[in-house]
């Protein structure tokens, strides 16, 4: 009997968990690094901390559901989730502020569902969402960029020790008030009456400090640009989120260019590249589809100005991505694409023939 001689499929080593969350930390770095050389020893010491908080936790409720440890912590998500926390609170947010808000993204954002794989929302947004609702003095005193403080001889930010002594002994030291203030986006939002032109020359942190936003949202732009070239995450939910957030603030700065910010202002202040590229791409709790991709992004796009310049909270990446976490399984319900061998797609609760 004559055999059927094939070549081999050549299939390359499956991808884990593990090498993905690795090349998420890794694509975090460039703007770790920004966010530390513009605002301080802070979000360093936040993000360090945060991750400890994070495997501790995230040790601790494994011991108590009676798992292996090795095999849980190995994957890296509670790494990457106090990573991700670290990264989103104030350099200056206290030491007990990461304790709770860890605990929240842990215990209860993640573990009260099951564990990874089973959480339907993100749990470094439930956290960030609830400290920020919570505790909003703290959570909207952000440094100002080191460009714009000057201490009368040179320009530069708090030291390391006086930074370490103020989040975890609350001593602050005595130029404080020159160093804390409202982003970019606080500013805009509580512009009292005055135009957009208006509070773009009366603001400090709009007419000076706005390049050190924007090059750390250049800094997570290229951490996600990695992450797509790498095929951890598709383009898909990215440039739905950017297209949408643009177009629709350059639909509104046409129309009325005094009352509304410009579109660069919205895709480059605030956390809009780190919630493009870190955070709505979780693919736990986003939608699965690449068309339902594109409908999820759509609608964190939307949600974000809408809540921008009519909610009451300025920077709205944490509530949109929230928001759309509730609503993934339903369109990924609606964007399933055609079974190999069916006619037609199935869509619905139902699903057709």
């Amino acid at each position: 009997m004559a055999l059927i001689h094939t070549s081999s499929p050549h299939l390359h080593k499956a991808v884990n968990a593990t090498d993905v969350m690795r090349l998420v930390v890794l694509a975090t770095l460039p703007g770790l690094a920004a966010m530390t050389f513009f605002f301080g020893w802070g979000t360093l010491i936040n993000v360090i901390w945060a991750c400890l908080l994070a495997v501790g936790f995230e040790a601790i409720i494994i011991k108590m559901r009676k798992r292996p440890l090795g095999f849980y912590l190995k994957d890296y998500s509670a790494l990457v989730t106090g990573l991700l926390l670290g990264l989103a609170l104030p350099p200056f947010a206290p030491w007990w502020v990461m304790v709770v808000g860890v605990f929240v993204a842990i215990v209860i954002a993640k573990h009260l569902y099951g564990g990874l794989g089973q959480n339907p929302f993100n749990p470094a947004m439930v956290a960030y969402a609830l400290l920020l609702i919570s505790f909003p003095v703290v959570m909207t005193s952000w440094t100002q960029p080191f460009l714009m403080v000057d201490d009368g001889q040179s320009w530069n930010v708090m030291g390391f020790i006086d930074t370490f002594k103020l989040i975890f002994a609350g001593i602050e030291p005595p130029m404080i008030d020159s160093f804390s203030g409202a982003t970019p986006l606080d500013a805009m939002r509580h512009r009292g009456g005055q135009t957009t032109e208006e509070v773009w020359a009366n603001v400090p942190v709009l007419a000076q400090g706005m390049g050190a936003w924007h090059a750390v949202s250049a800094a997570y732009f290229m951490g996600g640009v990695f992450l797509i070239y790498r095929k951890v995450l598709t383009v898909h939910t990215p440039l739905a989120i950017l297209a949408t957030l643009g177009g629709v603030a350059s639909i509104f700065y046409a129309i009325d260019p005094y009352q509304f910010a410009d579109p660069f202002f919205h895709l480059t202040a605030g956390a809009t590249m780190l919630g493009a590229f870190f955070i709505a791409t979780d693919p736990v709790t986003s939608a699965t589809s690449n068309k339902g991709k594109v409908v999820y992004g759509i609608g964190i796009g939307l949600l974000i100005f809408v809540i921008r310049d009519w909610g009451g909270y300025p920077d709205a990446v944490a509530f949109a991505v929230l928001l759309m976490n509730l609503s993934a399984p339903f369109i990924d319900q609606y964007t399933q694409p055609r079974s190999y061998g069916h006619a037609k797609a199935k869509r619905g609760m139902k699903g057709g023939a």
